[in-house]
């Protein structure tokens, strides 16, 4: 939290900044943000308590209060200021929190008061990590933060707040309120920024599974990440490939997920050889049908191509052959439901005998390699909410990619990772109408040879 520096401070000057704490009050520091708190109070972790205001005034309307404050004198004030109300107080600060995150609790708030602009910048992206885990789903986290001069011995670092945005989308919350606004103190030059994030919830426990997933989960390999986005680009993009639906289960084919899943991975192993995994292994589906895919071009990876050279269409069905394969033995067997060793996701392989014959890969022939079981909550989470998970799959993917190789550029894998789309637009046509226009011709109909 507070560097050594300013914890000392705060410990030194502790009745006269109490005094200056507590001569605002609580909805006159934060009135701007109190219209998210639910109805129903539920608990709430207020980090750099200080004198106990907040944690005092949320109590008072409900709430458990965790509080948390790193000064010992301070403290003791805090815990005179909320005694008899339900209040429990901690030594603990950030970025680590141990303390708090053994309480194995999820907060639906989450209060960052005058505390952020204490942590080093080194120190800030880990303790917004830490924070997002310790979120309930569909909890608030509130950010206020220090911008101007300091006249005191207390310690302030540099906060970017657009740096602290991106953060927070990597992470997998949502913008709910930012604001920028004056001292209440009147101290010149003294501005705050606010900031308010929430984790999103469904209703169905189908985000927090995902986002648990994404986030939290260990990864030997970038293949939960690769499956996750795959399922999220089929539900997003291709809902007519469902074969069924009941209120369990989407059944999906098997070939489609494994086409999804070689255009992933083409550009980052065919193009641009970026590990994806520790050490110098190779990957089970990428074999020499995947590495002949580099003729094709990248959007004809689609469903419904249709592949007339015998040979090329022999390729490209072992090689969906060896991805789904891949598939259902390492992401789909290893994404398990939290606490459990239960796999979220089902899949049946089916044998497929590959000759070398023209192919199209329609429904009916990506159903051919089998089937594959998304839980319904998750299918419908993927399709609704696409643009939310996307960008914390790819935040993820990339830093996993750099933790195998330090070397690696992330804007070189930002664009590995960019989905590759066919564009379609009338750009040509309408230059050439242009140039028409421009320089007036005689321009006959195809049929008739009369001038148009």
């Amino acid at each position: 939290m507070a560097t050594p520096n300013s914890t000392h401070f705060y410990d030194e000057h502790a009745q006269r900044l109490f005094d200056q704490y507590q001569s605002l009050e609580f909805e006159q520091v934060h009135g701007e943000w109190l219209h998210h708190l639910p109805e129903q109070p539920g608990l709430v972790l207020d980090i750099g308590a200080g004198s106990g205001r907040d944690a005092k005034a949320l109590a008072q309307r409900g709430w458990q209060v965790v509080a948390v404050e790193p000064a010992d004198k301070l403290r003791v004030l805090g815990q005179t200021t909320t005694a008899r109300l339900d209040v429990s107080w901690l030594e603990d600060s950030l970025p680590a929190l141990n303390s708090v995150r053994q309480l194995s609790q999820r907060f639906q708030l989450i209060l960052v008061s005058a505390v952020w602009m204490h942590l080093p910048g080194e120190n800030q992206q880990r303790a917004l990590r830490v924070l997002s885990s310790l979120l309930a789903p569909g909890g608030h986290l509130v950010m206020t933060v220090r911008e101007g001069p300091n006249n005191d011995a207390r310690q302030f670092h540099p906060v970017d707040m657009g740096v602290l945005d991106r953060w927070a989308q990597n992470l997998a919350l949502l913008p709910v309120q930012a604001s920028h606004n004056g001292d209440q103190l009147g101290r010149e030059g003294v501005t705050w920024h606010l900031r308010v994030f929430r984790l999103p919830d469904d209703g169905t426990g189908a985000l927090p599974s995902l986002r648990h997933i994404i986030v939290n989960d260990d990864k030997a390999s970038s293949y939960k990440l690769g499956l996750l986005r795959t399922l999220t680009r089929l539900a997003d993009s291709a809902p007519g490939i469902v074969i069924s639906r009941t209120d369990e289960w989407v059944t999906v084919p098997l070939g489609a997920v494994g086409l999804f899943w070689i255009k992933l991975y083409r550009p980052l192993l065919i193009e641009r050889d970026l590990r994806q995994s520790p050490g110098q292994k190779g990957y089970g589906f990428a074999k020499d049908d995947f590495y002949r895919l580099r003729q094709l071009s990248p959007h004809d990876l689609r469903i419904g191509s249709a592949f007339l050279d015998p040979q090329c269409a022999a390729s490209v069905m072992r090689a969906l052959r060896d991805a789904c394969q891949t598939i259902l033995k390492m992401p789909a067997h290893f994404i398990t439901w939290p606490g459990s060793q239960r796999p979220v996701f089902e899949g049946q392989y089916q044998g497929i005998r590959i000759r070398e014959q023209a192919v199209r890969l329609d429904s009916a022939t990506l159903a051919s390699f089998g089937t594959f079981q998304i839980p319904t909550p998750l299918w419908d989470a993927m399709s609704r909410y696409a643009c939310w998970l996307e960008p914390a799959i790819v935040h993820e993917w990339i830093q996993l990619m750099q933790r195998y190789d330090t070397s690696y550029d992330t804007g070189t894998l930002h664009n590995a990772l960019q989905w590759q789309e066919s564009r379609r637009d009338t750009q040509q046509v309408r230059q050439l109408v242009a140039q028409r226009l421009k320089h007036p011709a005689p321009l006959p109909c195809v049929w008739t040879h009369n001038d148009l």
